[in-house]
């Protein structure tokens, strides 16, 4: 089965590194005009002039920032046919005891995993519609589907209201054409804080959870990648609603 996107518009936010990056990058090979967003000026230049898209460096946590993007995408590709919605992650929150959560740090990750995503959507709505075709697919996470690790309460509560978010706008999107799914990446090594995360949990820890996935390995940007240009696809037009694990069976 050959994945091709010739004449598709297409927006990656998060694209500044790690599986945002990779998508992007898939994206761009597989013949997509590629608009890339992210709030790292630096990383997202880098990845456009890499892969040959256009960078638009935006925080996505309001409507106002949704649509100025919406716009300016319409306005220089005449269209938007696919979206991704890559950014979010832990923003360094990880292994903390309930009560040193403040409500800065809830609702910094919220912001950044669900409500870009849901700006986002609101703002590609109406061009999608008037098309008669689009699709979404979000970057979810095994946190999103079960509970996880210790101390990630905010980043697990907003991947599971992402997934949510996800089922509820492939309900309403999928009579005008459009289609909503999620793929929920199991650990991947994909950016500095991931890699941190990795080196923290030690020899040991890293044995364990190595361990614990069926195929004995980690998974890599590709894998992800390739899961969510297969949502993408002409081949996955009646696949709505869907939340993908890829986690190499650990789920």
């Amino acid at each position: 089965m050959q994945i091709r996107f010739d004449n598709r518009v297409a927006l990656v936010t998060g694209a500044a590194q790690g599986l945002g990056r990779a998508i992007a990058t898939a994206l761009a090979e597989s013949g997509a005009t590629v608009h890339l967003a992210d709030i790292d000026a630096a990383g997202v230049a880098e990845t456009a002039k890499a892969i040959g898209a256009t960078p638009h460096v935006v925080d996505l946590a309001t409507p106002e920032a949704a649509s100025a993007l919406i716009a300016e995408i319409v306005a220089k590709s005449g269209k938007l046919d696919l979206m991704v919605h890559a950014a979010g992650g832990v923003r360094g929150q990880v292994g903390r005891p309930i009560e040193a959560i403040s409500e800065a740090d809830w609702r910094v990750i919220f912001a950044a995993n669900v409500d870009a995503a849901f700006f986002l959507a609101q703002a590609a709505a109406p061009v999608m519609r008037q098309s008669g075709y689009g699709r979404i697919v979000t970057i979810s996470s095994g946190a999103g589907l079960r509970p996880s690790l210790t101390g990630i309460q905010a980043y697990a509560s907003a991947k599971h209201a992402l997934v949510g978010l996800t089922k509820q706008l492939a309900w309403e999107f999928g009579p005008h054409g459009i289609t909503v799914n999620s793929v929920a990446p199991g650990f991947v090594r994909s950016n500095p804080a991931t890699e941190r995360q990795w080196e923290s949990y030690g020899p040991e820890g890293q044995k364990r959870l190595i361990e614990g996935i069926h195929t004995r390995r980690l998974g890599t940007p590709a894998d992800i990648a390739a899961a969510t240009l297969f949502f993408l696809s002409e081949q996955a037009g009646w696949i709505t609603g869907q939340v993908l694990s890829v986690d190499g069976g650990r789920s």
